[in-house]
């Protein structure tokens, strides 16, 4: 491969190196440079290409934060399994950001507050005493994609006109809800004209201003175990609150027919807390029963970027025919929490009867805080970190999921693993969810047991069940937060 021939522009306005990008993205999309394939030498192609070695280093680097290719230290760069990776057609500018994503996380390790931060570890423990914490919320340290979020910032405000600081369209601006349809088509197979889209801030802000829409006097179905967050919410709205069982396909349709509910709150790309992805078929079942009477589906999509394994099933509301399905989705887990950006997709009829009624609520999104992240979407930021950030939580996940077969395989099982940023392990050494949550605290990790995210008065699935978050930690804190599981849960030295 070292005679490749990329034809190259050096009039565009694209510089080379991007070119030189765009070039092997494309090719590896299209299934021309198949996984495992190795790439020529940065010496080599800039030889055969006649551009400078820096140059086509700027697009292998590129490329690897990417997650289309990957560095094999003293062997070359060989072309990644793209399986599940996110790219989308919005336009592109010159990507100074570069890199500035996953690599910022490596690019700490070396300097020399690291070594004392590493030394002084037990005095950075949380204020109940843990050093290590294997989350289930937040991002990855040194993730956020600040060079592109600072230059966007910087162009919105000064292209500020005085209409930016006023309300708005109370269900936010047009130009970002035609960018979220576009993306959401791509990368989610979701139909929806930008017309039918609620911009706010956060999931629970949405929740609230669909019981505006649907009114109080609802019966709503949830799984169990499930995202009590929002078994609250909807507590404080006045629903009638149902559980419903759930198996390894997700929620038992049969189960929920007898709960006379005439709504269901379902995860089906990745259920909360257990991790299930819902096939094809279950998801029909599901679409079949809001088929028969005046019944909704709320799906929340709110991790479905990050998928390790087979390709991902579009988004239940993509075979919704009879504008049963309620979609809601989040930049929080993608971006960052402190964003607070939501969304949520209504059928037509719904999003009628809420303009139709006196006074929508104003947005809850500053005008800026939109157009930043409209423009984040459409000249192609967002892809590249996704792509960046699907890398980094895919590294994290299959060091676990090493760690599991070859250290832990005698002491527990595991499940869940596919998709999102958390997997669930099952004791199987006569540890209860309790004893295993507390071995693990006395040596300074929190874990967080299943029956957690219980619904009041319910029984759990299973039996002596954690969940490992692994979003948060860095690759050396995820190491030691693993060997001292190891020693909790199986008795051996740290």
């Amino acid at each position: 491969m070292n005679d490749l021939i990329i034809s190259l522009d050096t009039k565009a306005d694209a510089p080379l190196y991007e070119q030189i990008c765009e070039y092997f993205k494309q090719e590896i999309q299209e299934g021309r440079l198949a996984a495992g394939v190795r790439l020529p030498s940065s010496r080599a192609l800039a030889g055969n290409l006649a551009v400078s070695r820096s140059t086509v280093d700027l697009a292998y680097d590129q490329l690897v934060s990417e997650g289309y290719i990957e560095a094999v230290p003293c062997k070359g760069y060989y072309v990644c399994d793209i399986e599940g990776l996110y790219y989308g057609t919005g336009r592109r500018q010159e990507q100074t950001d570069a890199g500035s994503g996953a690599s910022q996380e490596g690019a700490l390790k070396g300097r020399p507050h690291e070594t004392k931060r590493q030394a002084d570890r037990e005095s950075f423990k949380d204020r109940d005493g843990f050093v290590y914490d294997f989350a289930l919320n937040g991002i990855a340290p040194g993730s956020f994609p600040h060079n592109a979020w600072r230059r966007l910032s910087r162009q919105v405000l000064t292209d500020a006109q005085d209409s930016l600081f006023a309300l708005g369209d109370p269900c936010g601006e047009l130009s970002l809800r035609e960018a979220i349809a576009e993306y959401l088509y791509r990368a989610r197979g979701v139909h929806c004209e930008p017309e039918q889209i609620l911009v706010g801030a956060g999931n629970d802000y949405l929740l609230m201003l669909l019981c505006t829409i649907l009114g109080r006097d609802r019966r709503i179905a949830m799984e169990n175990p499930t995202y009590r967050s929002a078994w609250h919410d909807f507590g404080h709205m006045g629903f009638e609150r149902c559980v419903v069982n759930q198996d390894e396909q997700g929620i038992d349709v049969k189960d929920l027919e007898q709960t006379g509910a005439d709504m269901v709150y379902v995860m089906p790309s990745h259920q909360f807390p257990m991790g299930t992805v819902m096939p094809l078929k279950r998801r029909l079942s599901l679409l079949k029963w809001a088929g028969r009477g005046e019944r909704y589906i709320i799906e929340d999509d709110y991790d479905s970027e990050f998928r390790y394994k087979g390709k991902p099933i579009p988004a239940l509301q993509g075979f919704d025919k009879e504008e049963r399905v309620i979609y809601l989705g989040t930049f929080s887990k993608s971006i960052a929490p402190s964003i607070r950006i939501s969304y949520m997709v209504l059928p037509k009829k719904l999003m009628r009867r809420y303009l139709s009624g006196e006074n929508p609520f104003s947005v809850t999104v500053s005008r800026a805080d939109q157009k930043i992240l409209e423009r984040f979407l459409r000249e192609g930021h967002y892809e590249r970190h996704l792509n960046r950030m699907r890398s980094l939580y895919k590294g994290k996940h299959d060091l676990l999921l090493r760690w599991l077969k070859d250290s832990m395989g005698n002491v527990c099982t595991y499940f869940g693993e596919h998709a999102g940023v958390h997997l669930l392990v099952q004791l199987k050494n006569g540890l209860s969810e309790q004893e295993a949550v507390e071995k693990a605290a006395r040596l300074g990790v929190r874990v967080y047991g299943l029956s957690e995210f219980l619904v009041s008065g319910q029984t759990p699935p299973m039996q002596s069940t954690v969940l490992l978050g692994y979003a948060t930690m860095p690759e050396e804190d995820l190491e030691e937060g693993i060997k001292r599981l190891t020693a909790a849960w199986s008795g051996t030295e740290i």
